[in-house]
């Protein structure tokens, strides 16, 4: 028995609303909607968010696997690519097939070898200066369809809320600096048991949820233990 599509809009919108009570955590509050984007845009595999800065840089956030911070990094290293794209100028970018798609020469071969078949990206702004894209990832090519194209554009404009509701300077620069945290994290996983960073980013996440503890938190502790024996060695 299939599911009726407005009963999933119903929970989807019910669990926005729960997450966008106030006050807001922004971190708390961004990992929740891509969560629920993964359970319930048809075709959809993983999640992230292109935030752009005041001194124009690109950050993600909010990424639901480590593949999704690979395959951001390297649009805005080639200077390709839907989440670039749709951050910067257009409202909706897709991408049937990412491996063949002429429009990103560099780009869509090296996603496709990351894993990823299909990508749509759609821009959001939040006043007063948020700027973005919600990107959007297949494992298979030509997975993208209406009702996928229709929930993202939801998504996307819930994410807006949320940004333009915790718009404090220090809420935003809070997120960018719990990114940078997991990305330490998860290369000092890397190197003390030689695993790849999808592997490591998926311990960090078992630990968070094991304990019920944030994964902000798992990542500082993890920092700051190396920073510990590091100076109990000097």
């Amino acid at each position: 028995m299939t599911s009726d599509p407005s009963d999933d809009l119903a929970a989807v919108m019910t669990a926005a609303a729960a997450a966008l009570r106030a006050p807001i955590d922004l971190d708390k509050t961004l990992e929740q909607l891509l969560a629920s984007v993964i359970d319930t845009v048809p075709g959809i595999d993983q999640a992230s968010l292109s935030i752009t800065t005041r001194d124009g840089k690109i950050e993600t956030l909010a990424p639901t696997d480590q593949r999704v911070v690979e395959a951001d990094l390297l649009q805005y290293e080639l200077g390709e690519g839907p989440c670039l794209e749709a951050a910067l100028t257009e409202p909706v970018v897709e991408a049937g097939e990412l491996a063949t798609d002429p429009r990103w020469p560099q780009y869509g071969p090296k996603a496709a070898a990351l894993g990823f078949g299909a990508q749509i990206a759609f821009q959001f702004r939040a006043e007063p200066h948020a700027r973005g894209a919600l990107n959007l990832y297949s494992d298979q090519p030509h997975s993208i369809d209406n009702d996928t194209r229709a929930l993202g554009a939801l998504f996307a404009g819930l994410i807006a809320v949320a940004m333009g509701w915790a718009r404090q300077d220090a809420s935003m620069n809070a997120a960018l600096i719990t990114r940078n945290v997991i990305g330490q994290a998860v290369g000092i996983v890397m190197e003390r048991y030689t695993i790849d960073p999808d592997r490591a980013f998926t311990f960090l996440v078992r630990i968070s949820q094991d304990t019920n503890t944030k994964l902000r938190t798992v990542a500082e502790r993890i920092i700051q233990d190396v920073i510990t024996k590091a100076a109990a060695v000097k």
